[in-house]
Formats: C-alpha cells, structure tokens, sequence
C-alpha cells in the first residue's frame, strides 16, 4: 500500500540462507542453577564463526559496557526522551523462524557495536525462550534484570507498557492475530529510539503497515 508523507520510510533487509537452529539464540547471561536455551550461555556452546575469537561481549556470560549508541547519549535503559520517528527495516521470516532471525539480527547488532542495554527484543506470539527460562524463577527477577538495563532484554509485546525506550527495537512476528500484531507494529515503534526491525512474512507486514 502506498506511504502517506507522515508514514515512516521502510528499509527492507533481502532475506538470505541462515543457519536455523531452533532456540539456540539468546542475549541475555546465564544462570548458573539451570541451562538457559540460547549459544552465549557458558552451559552451551556458541555457533561456530569462522572469525570467532572467543565470546562476544554482551552475550550471555559477559557484560559489555558503552557502545556506539551509549556514546551518542543514549542510555542503556533506554529511559531517554524519544526523538525522531526510528526508521524501519523489514526481514523476511515465518512464524516458525522469525524467532531464531531475531536472534541473528540481535547478535548482528552486537557484532556492529551496539551496546547490549540499547537492544529489546519483543515477540508477537509465543514468548522468547530466554523469557520463559527467566520467568520460571520469577516475575520480580525476570523485570529486575530489565531494571538494570545492562543486556537485551526479551519481552512480549502485549507487556510494552512496563518498558522504556531503548535504542534498537527487535520485533519478532512469531505467531499471534493480524489485530495484535497490527497493535505491537506501532507500540515497538514507539519504543524504538533509531531503528525498529521487525522479522516476520513481509506481505503481512505491508498490509498490517
């Protein structure tokens, strides 16, 4: 559907080969007591890379501190005041995989600098697996670790309104009705500082845009 000239302009990302493997992604730290599904976590091995020299910083494990986005002033917390309309990127996923692409855009950002406290990571359907290992100790630990804002924090997207802004906005379109999803794009959007990229089937995501 055409943009109106209040719409934001739309960035897609040309989907690509990508190594699929089912909950293996996670960004946030291990717990010790039990595995957390997800490759940064000490209990389970990362996917190789070719250029790997060890855990990257801000995954599972290790805390990365500043970042190319704390830098420019915004806080980790995304606790900031919102400024212009983030821009939008789209990349191709089902409902079965935009989970694990999420993770891959997640780790992509790291990769590029992006300081793990700037990134959320919020699901349509389903909840992420790193968010359903985290809520099984408890609700008050599970949002403690969004207080502290020091690593991707994964949530549902119908829980947005205990969240503040953060700088990167990972919106998995996992599962769910046209009508929340249709209701997660803009609410994301608001939380998104510079960019909001969500995964999910682009035909959908046009007509829910």
């Amino acid at each position: 559907m055409p943009l109106t000239p209040e719409e934001p302009k739309i960035h897609e990302s040309v989907p690509g080969p990508r190594n699929i493997a089912a909950a293996t992604r996670t960004p946030q730290a291990s717990r010790s007591a039990a595995p957390v599904p997800g490759p940064r976590n000490a209990s389970r091995p990362a996917h190789p890379r070719a250029d790997s020299k060890g855990p990257t910083p801000g995954r599972p494990g290790t805390v990365r501190s500043g970042g190319p986005s704390q830098q420019r002033g915004t806080p980790a917390s995304g606790s900031g005041t919102p400024t212009a309309t983030a821009q939008i990127e789209l990349v191709g996923a089902t409902d079965d995989t935009a989970v694990d692409v999420a993770d891959e855009t997640v780790d992509k950002l790291l990769d590029d600098g992006i300081a793990p406290g700037d990134i959320l990571l919020l699901t349509t359907g389903d909840q992420h697996p790193w968010a359903q290992h985290e809520l099984s100790f408890g609700e008050d630990a599970y949002w403690r670790q969004l207080a502290d804002g020091n690593d991707v924090f994964c949530v549902s997207a119908d829980a947005l309104s205990r969240v503040a802004q953060r700088t990167v906005v990972v919106l998995s379109v996992n599962g769910g009705s046209d009508v929340s999803a249709a209701e997660a794009l803009p609410a994301a959007l608001a939380k998104a500082g510079e960019r909001l990229i969500v995964c999910g089937d682009p035909q959908r995501l046009r007509d829910l845009l």
